[in-house]
């Protein structure tokens, strides 16, 4: 399906609504029906029908069309946050007793999912170094029920080979489950390469304005429904019709944004690497990156966000050099018009800092949509604090 059609018609019946080129939000809590026999129907599929928009709503469906499109993927799901996209289906496909196999160091709140909240349930996860595919399989069990990826991991950038761990995992029985926030559908179509269900937090590219906080979640039918009939309608973490709005909004641009924000990460990540107080700059794309050939095989492209270690990497250099910045924002997150920093030191204790763990040194930037230029003179008057 081309992506001029998928971004800016389908799901879109503008005959429905005064042939208006933008999408009416609609704006209601539930919906009324002419009789008791339609009402019945109705409530029979709520997967399908608009019957209150905690489940379903005509501009959350039209996003739904075209998110599941991108992906290549049956049907889609949304959400009202990226962590909801990801634990909502985690705990519906698992019971007391069941078993997860997760890659090593995925985003903060999947770590807490799986280490905090689950363990108070009967559920068990093994971490591991997903570089090696050989890896899942020793740590499979008897009772291992999810494989969970992440590729690229968003703050060292690890990948899975996410076709060989499919295959595995198929061969076993066993459902897969990926972040693709990194990556966005453009880039990356894991469901292609064999993945049951895909998660991405929509607040990131496919919003890409830093005014909505959504999740996505693709994949078949099937797996869908088993997790919107029971776990996504009881615990109600479902998303607004207006953030549904402003997501098909800017699902207009975003392959021009994408675009923007690789090539000029191009050039910032390449200035970065010649600069004398850095020490190296870790981005799937960038020569010498340590997985290149799966990411160049994998991806199609890369966005805006990579670290960068300092030859000085002592918390106070390091905090000197973030603090120093005048136009790049220091903030979470990625995905939107502007560029942003984060370092390692600011998510740990400061006692617990370490220079013997090269994960506490990295510093993560987001290069958003300012030219080339703008940010790397902010970059070199910062370093020139040091």
């Amino acid at each position: 399906m081309n992506i001029s059609y998928i971004l800016n018609e389908l799901g879109e019946e503008r005959d429905n609504y005064f042939n208006a080129i933008a999408p009416p939000i609609v704006q209601t809590s539930n919906f009324a029906f002419n009789s008791v026999a339609d009402f019945r129907a109705a409530l029979g599929d709520e997967y399908d029908k608009n019957i209150y928009s905690r489940a379903n709503n005509p501009t959350i469906n039209i996003l739904r069309k075209k998110l599941a499109a991108l992906d290549g993927a049956e049907d889609a799901m949304v959400f009202g946050s990226g962590v909801a996209a990801i634990a909502v289906p985690v705990i519906a496909l698992l019971q007391s007793g069941d078993h997860v196999v997760c890659v090593e160091n995925p985003y903060s709140w999947t770590i807490k999912l799986f280490t905090k909240l689950l363990p108070r349930f009967g559920v068990t996860c093994t971490f591991i170094n997903g570089t090696d595919t050989a890896n899942f399989e020793n740590a499979l069990q008897a009772n291992t029920k999810l494989i969970y990826l992440e590729s690229p991991n968003t703050f060292s950038y690890e990948l899975q080979d996410i076709a060989a761990v499919a295959q595995l995992a198929k061969s076993k029985g066993i459902i897969t489950m990926m972040d693709n926030s990194y990556c966005s559908p453009l880039y990356q179509q894991p469901i292609k390469l064999g993945i049951d269900l895909v998660a991405q937090s929509a607040t990131k590219y496919l919003g890409g304005h830093s005014d909505v906080v959504a999740g996505v979640l693709t994949g078949s039918r099937t797996l869908l429904k088993k997790v919107f009939e029971l776990e996504h309608m009881n615990i109600g973490a479902g998303m607004a019709p207006q953030t549904a709005w402003l997501l098909i909004r800017g699902l207009r641009t975003l392959p021009l944004r994408l675009q923007r924000s690789f090539e000029t990460c191009q050039k910032v990540t390449a200035w970065l690497q010649q600069h004398p107080a850095v020490d190296k700059v870790v981005w799937p794309f960038m020569p010498g990156f340590k997985q290149a050939e799966l990411a160049c095989r994998q991806m199609q492209g890369c966005g805006g966000l990579f670290s960068f270690t300092l030859k000085e990497p002592s918390i106070k250099k390091i905090e000197v050099f973030c603090d120093a910045l005048q136009h790049i924002l220091m903030a979470v997150s990625w995905g939107g018009h502007e560029s942003l920093v984060i370092p390692a030191i600011a998510t740990i204790p400061v006692a617990d800092y370490s220079l013997d763990n090269p994960r506490h040194q990295l510093i993560r930037m987001y290069v958003g949509l300012e030219d080339a230029e703008y940010l790397i003179g902010d970059l070199e008057q910062a370093l020139g604090e040091l």
